[in-house]
């Protein structure tokens, strides 16, 4: 039965696209080891040793309007997280810095909130101000839906992309969210590339969703052509609805991994929020397909010591260049 897989990662290797019905296949085959290699033959041609690290700030932090159920942000939830509507200039600049001397790639600014207002836009315009004049970083944003104007106006201020999670596939998402719809995130992802940033979009996965629906999402993502894809693994955060999900095991982790890269080979795959809790598990999940990560502390769980996982990375083969 591994020969299947090794025909179709050889396919993709020689630049074919996979369909729905052949990613299916591959999920349910026996032998995931030769799947997980398989991916990582993939990863390895498109991308080589090369690998993206990217960090976040949140910037804006509860009080946010929407009913996303897998979220400690929601005004809905009783998380108790810490809320605040900006964070100060010294902070912000303090994390970048941070960020910069531990070699990360990219930051980003994060917002709570449906969309980020034009007076949170002109407190963050300064933040990124300073962010440019002190590090090298590249600029990224993720401030929940856009307009034209917004989108243009983030693009003047620096940032070169912009992140907005499908979160799960089109048929799925009315299970996660009923206060904004799938196609109203797609509407900001095409005004973000129409104002001349690269697109970073990915989802979560652990909420309920069948193999059937991740791989849904991995197809509307390469039929969007984003640049990253980060992949989260669901932290069941107490006080949100989803409080009492399993984690998923490392294994189901990896065979979702490898199944993104197959359908997308030439995207940088960022592991995401969620992979400390599956302790030293986590590292394996490089070794399925993914070709970068998001380091330091998330919007509100704690992340590994980017130290460690720098170390990790570096033994696993991984160049940051």
């Amino acid at each position: 039965m591994s020969d299947y897989i090794q025909q179709v990662v050889s396919s993709v290797l020689d630049g074919a696209q996979i369909d729905r019905q052949t990613a299916v296949r591959l999920a349910y085959e026996p032998d995931q080891q030769v799947l997980w290699n398989g991916a990582d033959r993939i990863r390895q041609n498109f991308h080589g040793s090369r690998f993206s690290l990217c960090s976040i700030i949140n910037a804006r932090s509860g009080r946010c309007s929407e009913n996303c159920l897998f979220c400690a942000q929601s005004a809905r939830h009783q998380s108790g997280i810490d809320e605040y509507d900006t964070i100060g200039m010294e902070k912000a600049l303090e994390m970048a810095v941070d960020s910069a001397q531990h070699g990360v790639h990219r930051l980003s600014l994060v917002t709570s909130g449906r969309s980020a207002d034009h007076d949170l836009l002109d407190r963050l315009a300064a933040i990124y101000s300073k962010i440019a004049r002190t590090t090298l970083l590249q600029l990224c944003g993720s401030m929940g839906l856009l307009t034209q104007e917004k989108a243009e106006r983030l693009k003047d201020m620096g940032v070169v992309r912009y992140h907005c999670n499908l979160e799960v596939s089109r048929n799925f998402f009315p299970q996660v969210c009923t206060t904004h719809t799938w196609h109203d995130k797609v509407a900001t992802l095409k005004l973000a590339k129409e104002a001349g940033m690269s697109l970073c979009s990915g989802g979560i996965i652990g909420m309920g969703e069948s193999v059937e629906d991740r791989i849904d999402l991995a197809l509307e993502l390469r039929e969007l052509e984003v640049d990253s894809i980060p992949l989260n693994i669901l932290t069941p955060i107490p006080g949100t609805p989803l409080a009492d999900m399993d984690i998923l095991a490392i294994e189901e982790v990896m065979t979702t991994i490898a199944l993104f890269r197959l359908i997308n080979p030439k995207v940088t795959i960022r592991i995401a929020g969620g992979r400390r809790q599956l302790g030293e598990d986590q590292y394996r999940c490089f070794m399925a397909g993914a070709n970068g990560a998001m380091v330091g502390n998330y919007l509100t769980t704690s992340g590994t010591a980017v130290a460690d996982d720098l170390r990790a990375f570096k033994a696993m083969g991984f160049t940051f260049a």
